[in-house]
């Protein structure tokens, strides 16, 4: 790999992912709302932050997402659903990589193996659900896979060798886990972004579309 593009580089995962590729000898285009004012629920604001990117980027990794936007906690029951949460969760989990791929897919080389990844989430599984709760969250997730596995049909069309996947972290040690990680085992972000790159180093063409957990076991729909 020689080239690779980040998104939500600024991160706890985003910016252990840069750190490592660098490691690697990889030429890392990291881009985030922070250091660069890339919103990626707006696409004009997409569009202009990527329309001077020439690539090409055998990594497209997109590392945005949020637990919590605006105060707006996960939900235990429907009583504490409301619209402007599950709007929000969608605009910034499922709208928002969507996007990216979008206006970054002429980024990716044609006629060589090149990878679209986006952070995406267990509890975004349907299959795995057996706790319910966490509305907006899961279906927002939920919704980010069914469009990585739809894109990745049509990427593969143009792009023979193109993997586009969803990926499960683990419960990282960052602060958009912090105050929901009691209960669950964490890693540091530097031990989740080589789990995810060993991921990564590991698919061929023929897992494009899936879902994949941070020791690369797939992950129900």
């Amino acid at each position: 790999m020689k080239q690779a593009l980040i998104i939500g580089a600024s991160g706890g995962i985003g910016a252990a992912i840069t750190q490592a590729l660098d490691a690697r000898g990889v030429t890392v285009t990291a881009l985030s709302r922070s250091h660069d004012g890339l919103d990626v629920t707006d696409e004009a604001s997409v569009e202009a932050a990527l329309a001077p990117l020439t690539g090409p980027y055998e990594l497209i990794f997109v590392a945005t997402g949020a637990l919590e936007i605006d105060g707006a906690t996960p939900e235990k029951s429907l009583d504490q659903l409301t619209p402007k949460a599950m709007a929000d969760q969608f605009a910034l989990n499922c709208i928002g990589p969507s996007l990216v791929l979008k206006h970054a897919r002429h980024l990716l080389p044609r006629n060589q193996t090149a990878i679209f990844a986006a952070l995406s989430a267990r509890v975004g599984s349907i299959g795995d659900n057996r706790l319910g709760g966490w509305y907006a969250y899961r279906t927002a997730k939920a919704a980010l896979n069914q469009m990585i596995h739809s894109a990745a049909i049509e990427l593969a069309r143009t792009h023979k060798r193109s993997i586009c996947v969803a990926l499960h972290p683990g419960t990282v040690a960052t602060d958009f886990t912090a105050k929901y990680a009691a209960r669950h085992k964490t890693v540091p972000p530097q031990e989740a972004a080589q789990n995810l790159l060993a991921v990564l180093d590991g698919l061929t063409p023929r897992d494009t579309g899936a879902f994949f957990d941070w020791a690369g076991k797939p992950v129900p729909w």
